[in-house]
């Protein structure tokens, strides 16, 4: 596993000039982040050694380096799933080979199902916590020396990330909410009554993606900013039959204000 990750990081080294410190991983529909970033070179998946490759549509499967708001910059243009039929090992590669080239910022994104009866769709979610609900731990197996056996998990997402968010989201007079992301393994969306289930857990949105990285990325000493774009309702009295397109539909409707924030943000990281 280290030397497939080490052969996939000078691959990448090889092939690109950049040097970047802050990664984004861009989720179902939230591409429009990627025509933001002055893109300096650009690998088809497809291309890079041991990388999976994207099915899903709304991601286009492209690891991108190039700069966004002044900062070198390294970006997934589409993740894994779990759905997909990939491991958890395989789901979560890219962000073991961010480790390798350096990376130690990573901001993730997501389409979610709001579950907290405040949330309407179109709404911004900064992940405050999350709650693995996936079948399989992306740690099993042999410990990488990346981290700990038993990784603490208390700040999973950086507290002074969230209060920068919180900042710009006011002086560009940006609403957001805050929540605690739940990862499901999917492919399919939830019942009724597992919205249900899930808001008596303690979740405000669900999602099938996103927590993985995030434990791969905390075991790895990378802090992590993350924020679920809100495309449909899992309330009670609010839930409708909902399909991919509408949420790709309404995850690209609200994406601007998401790739505000991130811009901004990355503007004012120190280098």
């Amino acid at each position: 596993m280290l030397e497939t990750i080490k052969e996939t990081a000078e691959w990448l080294r090889a092939h690109t000039e950049l040097r970047p410190h802050i990664a984004i991983i861009l989720g179902t529909g939230l591409g429009h982040l990627a025509s933001e970033i002055d893109i300096v070179d650009a690998f088809p998946y497809a291309d890079v050694p041991h990388f999976p490759v994207s099915t899903v549509e709304g991601h286009q499967g492209r690891l991108l380096f190039g700069r966004l708001g002044g900062q070198p910059v390294m970006a997934l243009d589409g993740r894994f799933h779990y759905y997909e039929g990939y491991s958890m090992t395989e789901v979560t590669f890219p962000v073991r080979v961010m480790h390798e080239l350096g990376i130690d910022t990573l901001f993730v994104s997501n389409a979610a199902g709001g579950m907290n009866p405040d949330f309407e769709i179109g709404d911004l979610m900064l992940i405050t916590d999350h709650i693995n609900h996936m079948p399989e731990h992306p740690l099993r197996g042999k410990n990488l020396p990346t981290g700990p056996r038993f990784p603490d998990m208390s700040e999973a997402y950086d507290h002074q990330l969230l209060a920068m968010a919180r900042d710009i989201a006011a002086e560009k007079g940006i609403r957001v909410r805050e929540g605690v992301y739940l990862g499901t393994s999917g492919p399919t969306f939830e019942t009724p009554a597992e919205y249900r289930m899930f808001r008596i857990l303690g979740a405000d949105a669900v999602g099938m993606s996103t927590v993985p990285e995030v434990i791969v990325a905390r075991h790895s000493g990378i802090r992590v900013f993350g924020v679920s774009v809100i495309t449909d309702l899992g309330v009670e009295g609010k839930i409708v039959e909902v399909s991919h397109e509408e949420v790709q539909r309404a995850a690209n409707a609200v994406q601007p204000l998401m790739a505000d924030i991130f811009r901004t943000m990355i503007a004012r990281l120190e280098a």
